[in-house]
């Protein structure tokens, strides 16, 4: 390990020791990711001897650069680099035992064919439901400040919701929830999460291509194995069953109640829409073993000059997907280069940049955080179990799967959002001749798909900053299209390695444009928040008074 771990502090101090701007490097960027992507991290997976190294590494480097420890206390009253993330996961034993009521018939149904059953994360070893009925919600939403709720007055207690994919507006148009772009409402995790508020046995979420982004494929694999952060009472927060529905059983169920699927999404779209009982019930048997394992959040600091109980965040997530069986030529190891090397590398030179430009009036915290893939689960429980005060973060930046084809004119963040924090980041990045760029894709919901989510969800004003796409060198360029083909390809696959054609002075740049945006959050007063109608405002609103 010392080979790495010297390699680390040898790069983190090779410039400058201050300086009136950064001097941020492509060339430390670079070895930070060959390194972090070498097969000897192992894909970095939680858990592993992998992510040890990982951690290993990332705490010289921040100790190099000049951070201090920010993580957990220590035995001697000292903070540490790590915070531990202790992590609940759930084995499937076997695959569950799935029977439909329907019209006087019991309809034997096949697990990731017909549904696509999860693990359960409840804290239960076994779940069994006896003839539980179906009740269709919708969209499952309930969202005040919206003035719409799809359960109205119905008590689901004990019953299997039933809830279709993405918002009203994915195929409505422009109404209650702004359009094309996916809010929160729209995801899969918040209708588990609001099935499990109002105390439903089970929720299946009805599976079509296009509103959920993704195929039957990707949500029909996987399923025999869950994780979450330790909670105290996980059935708050989970349902017993979890999981999808296929189209064609749900168009089948329809049926039985006299109408077509399309009827029933008609009806879903209105605010008057009424919850329906389904006229089916469910029989299930789920069997897990149930363990814990701790991963590592990765946590440097360095302390504000005027206000260091207020905290600027800057987050990157280090782990990828460990090995697995060797493929045809004998490669076992998902390296994880672009997800999330990138990122992690850049995280670190922003520590550096900030630590030779001398810091701001308030504390910047650095954190690589664990277990990522795994579902935000390091994120997630450091937002649960915070080391600086939630109401006292300013904002949350993060950086995930970086740019590795040159600098851009443009730049994104994932997804789509209305805050103050976005507004800063366009501001600071016109500054430099740099425009933003919306997500091409708003109803993916990007969003709410890395790190930066799990502070959107106690209210602080996050982003995962997205490299431009509009390229000011090679734009057009056979080989440059090439490389970006290829990278859209080995997305969590094997192949996810260092290339040495990449080129990181985009990453670079980018860096310039977070440095500035730390830097106006660092020295100014103010506290983002999100816009009028977001569905995180509330929670930032009630953490107020912390700040006077």
């Amino acid at each position: 390990m010392t080979r790495f771990l010297i390699a680390a502090s040898a790069i983190a101090l090779a410039a400058p020791a201050t300086a009136a701007h950064p001097d941020f490097s492509a060339e430390r960027i670079e070895t930070h990711v060959r390194i972090l992507s070498d097969d000897w991290y192992e894909g970095r997976a939680p858990g592993t001897p992998g992510e040890d190294k990982t951690v290993a590494y990332l705490s010289g480097a921040f100790a190099a650069i000049g951070l201090q420890p920010g993580g957990d206390m220590g035995p001697d009253g000292q903070r540490q680099w790590t915070q531990d993330v202790i992590l609940f996961r759930s084995n499937m034993v076997e695959e569950p035992t799935l029977a439909l009521n329907l019209g006087g018939e019991k309809l034997g149904l096949t697990q990731n064919s017909d549904l696509a059953i999860r693990a359960p994360v409840n804290g239960m070893e076994r779940v069994e439901l006896d003839d539980v009925p179906l009740v269709f919600v919708g969209y499952g939403t309930h969202a005040p400040e919206r003035d719409w709720s799809d359960f109205k007055d119905v008590d689901v207690a004990g019953k299997i919701v039933v809830a279709l994919v993405n918002d009203p507006d994915f195929e409505g148009g422009e109404g209650d929830f702004g359009g094309a772009e996916m809010t929160y409402y729209g995801r899969w995790t918040y209708k588990y999460e609001e099935a499990a508020r109002r105390g439903a046995a089970g929720v299946l979420v009805i599976h079509e291509t296009a509103p959920a982004s993704y195929g039957w494929n990707v949500i029909s694999v996987n399923n025999s194995q869950t994780r979450d952060i330790v909670r105290e009472d996980p059935g708050a927060y989970h349902t017993g069953l979890q999981g999808w529905m296929h189209l064609d059983l749900a168009t089948r169920i329809f049926a039985e109640l006299g109408m077509t699927y399309e009827e029933a999404k008609a009806a879903a779209r209105r605010r008057d829409f009424q919850p329906i009982d389904m006229g089916a019930s469910l029989d299930a048997t789920i069997t897990a073993e149930l363990d814990q394992f701790a991963a590592k959040n990765v946590v440097g600091i360095l302390p504000g000059s005027e206000r260091p109980d207020e905290y600027v965040l800057f987050t990157a997530h280090h782990d990828h997907l460990g090995t697995g069986e060797p493929d045809e030529n004998g490669d076992a190891v998902f390296n994880g280069a672009l997800d999330n090397a990138t990122g992690t590398a850049m995280l670190i030179e922003l520590g550096r940049g900030f630590v030779n430009t001398g810091g701001t009036h308030r504390s910047l915290v650095f954190m690589a955080v664990g277990a990522e893939e795994g579902g935000l689960l390091g994120s997630k429980y450091y937002a649960a179990n915070p080391i600086y005060p939630i109401e006292k973060t300013v904002g949350v930046i993060n950086t995930d799967s970086q740019g590795v084809f040159g600098a851009a004119h443009d730049f994104s963040i994932s997804g789509t959002a209305r805050l103050g924090l976005l507004d800063i980041l366009i501001e600071e990045g016109e500054a430099l001749d740099r425009r933003f760029a919306p997500d091409p894709r708003p109803e993916a919901g990007g969003f709410f798909r890395s790190d930066h989510f799990a502070f959107a969800q106690v209210g602080v004003p996050a982003v995962s900053f997205k490299s431009g796409q509009e390229l000011i060198e090679g734009q057009d360029d056979p080989e440059v299209q090439a490389m970006r083909e290829a990278v859209g390809i080995n997305y969590h696959r094997r192949d996810d390695e260092y290339d040495p054609d990449w080129r990181f002075d985009g990453i670079v740049e980018d860096a310039k444009l977070i440095h500035r945006v730390g830097t106006r959050l660092g020295n100014g007063e103010a506290w983002p928040n999100w816009a009028e109608g977001s569905e995180f405002k509330a929670l930032r609103d009630a953490s107020a008074e912390a700040r006077d």
